[in-house]
């Protein structure tokens, strides 16, 4: 497959067959890998046969057969005993090529400074689907956190196979997946912050089970149009019965400290649907304000 990188200008990683990740450099940015696992999302028994939306079908030779994984391994990375993982699923009609280019992914990232690695997984490629494949089997996410990590220690790119830290950030219909995981795919200790891009379509219970047992934090940024807006304002309508902390802002009236507490924190945007993760550097501003520790530059 081919990657398309936008940081200074839009660059083509060479074609690789699945078990030869392709690898390239960004001067004074980091490292993007290609990987190929077999606990990628897909292929997947539910997919085998394609699917069906909206009476238009998507084969799964197409848009369901590609296992490949983009990972992005800034410069001065130190993995300091454990890796910290960012792990973003991108929406419909989308595939790693775009979600790299088109909303900045790795200029956000390298702008947060966090000492931590950014992982994209191929979900339905250019297709009309929010579903998550294996992410979505009982501890799948577990099994593909530890394979990436043993293919990343095998090349070298780095000197732990313990995940530390997780961060799951998706847009749009990336929810799907996101929920699935924080129920059963493993790893649930080791998940500390949830973003969703507009993305908060349904499976709220999981979001807030999740909340509710782990105290973590999950942002929600919604738009007027996108389809998540009333969702959005009942998960904030229902926050203090379930005793969770939430803050609910209009984007332009965000206060000091907002971003940095536990808890819910909904956040309504003026912007559209496809410009929520990009137009305002939201993924960069989310992650500046983890928990993450910040890399530390020689």
């Amino acid at each position: 497959m081919k990657i398309r990188h936008l940081l200074l200008a839009i660059t083509f990683l060479p074609t690789t067959s699945p078990g030869q990740p392709a690898d390239l450099s960004f001067p004074e940015k980091g490292r993007l890998v290609v990987l190929h696992l077999s606990s990628a999302p897909f292929p997947h028994p539910q997919r085998t046969e394609g699917h069906v939306y909206n009476q238009l079908f998507f084969s799964a030779k197409d848009h369901y057969s590609d296992n490949a994984v983009a990972v992005f391994i800034p410069e001065n990375y130190a993995a300091n005993g454990q890796v910290d993982i960012v792990v973003h699923f991108h929406g419909w009609y989308n595939n790693i090529d775009t979600v790299l280019a088109r909303y900045r992914l790795i200029d956000q990232f390298v702008a947060s400074g966090k000492n931590a690695i950014l992982i994209v997984p191929q979900g339905p490629k250019n297709a009309p689907d929010s579903f998550g494949g294996k992410l979505e089997d009982q501890d799948g996410f577990a099994h593909f956190i530890s394979e990436a990590l043993d293919s990343l220690a095998d090349r070298s790119l780095i000197s732990t196979r313990r995940p530390g830290s997780i961060i799951l950030s998706g847009h749009s219909g990336g929810y799907h997946v996101m929920s699935f995981i924080l129920m059963h795919g493993g790893l649930t200790d080791h998940i500390k912050e949830v973003y969703l891009f507009d993305a908060l379509y349904g499976q709220t219970e999981k979001f807030v089970h999740w909340l509710e047992s782990e105290h973590g934090k999950m942002i929600d940024i919604y738009t007027e149009d996108g389809g998540t807006k009333e969702q959005s304002e009942q998960l904030v309508a229902e926050a203090a019965a379930w005793k969770i902390p939430y803050r609910s802002r209009v984007e332009q009236e965000l206060l000091p400290g907002d971003l940095e507490a536990g808890g819910v924190i909904a956040i309504f945007t003026p912007l559209q649907h496809d410009q929520v993760v990009q137009a305002h550097a939201s993924f960069q501003t989310f992650l500046r304000a983890s928990s993450l520790q910040q890399i530390s530059v020689r």
